[in-house]
Order: structure tokens, then C-alpha cells, then sequence
């Protein structure tokens, strides 16, 4: 993914000729939108305008917000929240609290913030999961990475902080310091202490914490590589030592030598896979896709995720799979049928006593 064109750049010229207001309204947006990346989300073209009255003055942050309610309010048949709502509205929640003075460091804070993004969006908004979890990872070829579990979250959490509080910056060089925040930016997220929403929550929190510490935090980095943000941070947490795959920092500390030292380190999501696809190729350019021989089939992102997933769970319900992909379960049941359509997938002896079979 090109985190660059996902419309970020609609708010370019505010940043670069805007007054100082409007320039930092305008860094606000760019991340908050720029961020929705890291669940492969894209906000609303009606969002990116109500964003620029913002910038220019004519609104503010909370008649956007009120705007954008009223907006999916209108529409019919509404039975759930969906992915594009979901994006417009922690767009406006997110740009809200970048442009604020308050901070706190605490896990309080943490918490918060995830509450504000999330109210009305996950019903767990502000709260610790008590259930584990795994996430397939498009960087890891389906794979995921072990997460703190549910009974030591709040504890690990407030360890943490503590840590990184009695933490002293004074005397270390440039480069030791990009590493000491890697490393703690690295564990807070793993910890992933709520169902979904940790990679923006995480992201959010960091900005406003190297703010408050006195860095100079250039937004547009988050912006533009939010989607190589979140697979640095898998990548810092992820071993697989029977392949010979370890946990590596570099690629975060590549992100945050450019965010807080003016470095210039290519960021590349390829150069991130533990290992090449079988089936999904999301890099690939689509033209490159259409010249493939009319037999061979590409699958989307989820849908690879889907059948990598009943490969060792044939008998799971929609329910479960939407649980695992981190999806509804309408869109489960568009992914399973696309798939049955291309014949890489069969469903025997019917719905209710059935099993899946990955061809």
C-alpha cells in the first residue's frame, strides 16, 4: 500500500503556505486520516471536505464531528457501523486530540484516548480486553503475533509505564534515544490491550507523549507510512525461531530515526515479509495482475487470510472467521462466496453440520 495517496496529500498546500492555525489543523488532518491506513481503512470523500472547512476556519472540530453523525444518520438501512463510517469518525476524534494541549502520561491516559477514538464504534471503546487474541498479518504471510494475555494486560501495562517514567533521556546520544522509544513504543503495543483499535490508539498516544517530552514530531510521517508503522511494530514482536525468523527493531527505529532525527531511511512494506505469499500479492500492481494466465487466481487480502484460516479450522461459522480477520460477518459471507465462485473453496454437507475444503 502507498500510504502516500491515501488522500493525505488533499491537505498539503495547508501545511505548506496555511497560517499557523490552519498549518497545524491541517498537520492534524492529514495525520488523523493518514492513520486509518494501519486497518487498510479510507475515509469519505464528504469527510476530506468537512476536514477543509476545519482547516479553514469556517467550522470547528466539534460541528465536524456533529456534521458527520448527521451524515450516517441520514442514510438507510443502517444495522451496523462500517468500515468507511468507522473512518470518518475516528478521522475527526483523532484530529481532535492532535490539535490539543492536554496530555498525561499514564495508562489512564492510554485508555482514554482509546475511548475517545472508539465510543459508539466498538462497545468495548476504553476498556481492557478479557479474552486473548491473535491477528492474521499480512506482513508475517498470515501468521500472528503473541500478544499479552488477558489476565496480565493491566499489570504489564502499568510496568511499563513505570519504566519508561524513571527513565532519564538526559546524556544519551541521538541514536540511543530513537532506540529507547522504539523499544518502548514496540512493547506498549504489544501488549494490545483492547479488541481492535490498539495500532491508532498506540500511534495517537505516542505522538502527543514525544510532544509533551519536547520532540519536534513531524506528522506527515505517520501520515504517509502509517500502514509501515503498524509492520514495523509486527515485525518488532514477531519470532519464528524454527524458520529463523527473530524479533527485529530496525525497521521501527528506520521510522523514528526520519520522525525525530530528519533521516531519510527508505520505508518499504516489502522489505518487511518474513516471506513471500502463496496466493495474495497485494504489492503487485493490478495492470501485472491482468496479464496473469486466464487459470491462475488471485485472491484479495482477506480472502487469503480466510483460507489460510480454514486450512486448520474447516468447521468454523462466520461468526468465527469475521472474529478472525477482524470483519462483519456480511463481509464473511461475501469473501466465502467469491471463493466458492473461483472454485478455491467448497462447502460440503451443508450449512449446519458441514465443513469447509480449501481446494
Amino acid at each position: 500500500m502507498n500510504e502516500g495517496k491515501n488522500k493525505v496529500s488533499d491537505f498539503d498546500e495547508y501545511i505548506r503556505q496555511g497560517e499557523p492555525q490552519r498549518k497545524e489543523r491541517g498537520n492534524a488532518w492529514q495525520t488523523a486520516i493518514g492513520l486509518q491506513a494501519v486497518d487498510r481503512l479510507k475515509p469519505s470523500a464528504y469527510l476530506i471536505e468537512t476536514a477543509k472547512q476545519n482547516i479553514e476556519g469556517d467550522i470547528t472540530i466539534d460541528e465536524v464531528k456533529n456534521l458527520i453523525d448527521r451524515y450516517y444518520q441520514a442514510k438507510p438501512n443502517k444495522n451496523e457501523i462500517d468500515r468507511t463510517e468507522e473512518a470518518d469518525k475516528v478521522s475527526a476524534r483523532l484530529a481532535e486530540i492532535l490539535t490539543e494541549k492536554t496530555f498525561n502520561f499514564s495508562p489512564v491516559e492510554y485508555l482514554a484516548i482509546h475511548r475517545r477514538l472508539f465510543a459508539g464504534i466498538y462497545e468495548f471503546a476504553g476498556k481492557i480486553r478479557d479474552y486473548n487474541i491473535s491477528k492474521a498479518e499480512w506482513v508475517l504471510n498470515g501468521a500472528t503475533v503473541l500478544y499479552a494475555g488477558a489476565d496480565s494486560i493491566r499489570a504489564t501495562l502499568d510496568y511499563d509505564f513505570a519504566q519508561e517514567k524513571n527513565f532519564s533521556y538526559r546524556g544519551i546520544s541521538p541514536l540511543e534515544t530513537v532506540r529507547h522509544i522504539a523499544k518502548f513504543v514496540s512493547g506498549l503495543w504489544q501488549i494490545h490491550a483492547f479488541g481492535e483499535g490498539n495500532t491508532r490508539t498506540t500511534a495517537v498516544f505516542t505522538i502527543k507523549y514525544l510532544r509533551n517530552f519536547g520532540f519536534e514530531v513531524t506528522n506527515d510521517i505517520f501520515a504517509r507510512h502509517a500502514w509501515y508503522f503498524r509492520n514495523a511494530l509486527v515485525r518488532a514482536n514477531y519470532n519464528d525461531v524454527k524458520n529463523n525468523i527473530h524479533a527485529t527493531p530496525e525497521y521501527l527505529e528506520s521510522f523514528f530515526c526520519n520522525l525525530l532525527l530528519g533521516e531519510n531511511n527508505i520505508l518499504k512494506n516489502r522489505n518487511l515479509l518474513v516471506a513471500p505469499a502463496a496466493r495474495v500479492n497485494p504489492m503487485q500492481n493490478p495492470k501485472e495482475q491482468n496479464t496473469q494466465s486466464p487459470k491462475s487466481k488471485i485472491c484479495t487480502l482477506e480472502e487469503g487470510f480466510v483460507l489460510e484460516f480454514l486450512k486448520t479450522n474447516s468447521q468454523a461459522t462466520q461468526k468465527e472467521i469475521a472474529a478472525h480477520i477482524q470483519k462483519s460477518e456480511r463481509t464473511v459471507k461475501t469473501i466465502t462466496a467469491n471463493l466458492q465462485r473461483q472454485e478455491l473453496l467448497e462447502r460440503r454437507n451443508g450449512k449446519r453440520n458441514g465443513c469447509w475444503v480449501v481446494k
